[in-house]
């Protein structure tokens, strides 16, 4: 009941959270809590104990952007020319290819009419949403560094609380052991 708002008196407040990771990784964290002293301290706690610092607002902020986000696995039925046209003409401000997958970047106002075309085309999204994109990057010089980072990235996410954790490490997290 209480998740659904139907007991009273329950609120629920949306928080952001900016600090620097080890290694100088800026890391900014998007929490919605019902209790914010608690969300507080367990997010201050974990970048203590894992070597980062938790700052002011606008701290790290000032190192990203916002963006509309949408990301398309890559397979051969998906022609790259087709969906960048598609993309663009829908008001997309840029297509990056990786890998396995195409990034669809969008200013935050033209998220919405883009990633409608983009569905009404009949493409499937892996990812799609607006979130904070590094406009510069940074990485701990040391591999045990970077399991710290890691570590601390991995507890904060899965913090009940957190919705999401954005920071600008140039190194893929997810590869890391």
């Amino acid at each position: 009941k209480k998740g659904t708002g139907e007991l009273d008196g329950e609120s629920y407040t949306e928080l952001s959270f900016e600090g620097y990771g080890i290694g100088g990784v800026a890391v900014i964290v998007a929490a919605l809590t019902d209790n914010t002293n608690r969300t507080t301290s367990a997010v201050r706690s974990t970048f203590d104990k894992h070597g980062g610092n938790l700052g002011t607002k606008g701290c790290v902020s000032y190192m990203f952007a916002r963006k509309g986000v949408i990301l398309i696995e890559k397979t051969d039925d998906i022609d790259e020319d087709e969906l960048m046209e598609a993309a663009l003409e829908a008001g997309a401000d840029d297509m990056i290819v990786n890998e396995d997958s195409f990034e669809i970047l969008t200013e935050p106002s033209e998220y919405t009419a883009v990633h409608g075309a983009l569905t009404d085309a009949g493409y499937e999204f892996v990812e799609s949403e607006v979130e904070y994109v590094p406009s510069m990057e940074a990485a701990p010089k040391d591999a045990n560094d970077l399991k710290k980072l890691k570590k601390m990235i991995d507890i904060l996410e899965d913090n009940d609380d957190v919705q999401k954790v954005h920071h600008n490490c140039s190194v893929d997290l997810e590869t890391i052991e």
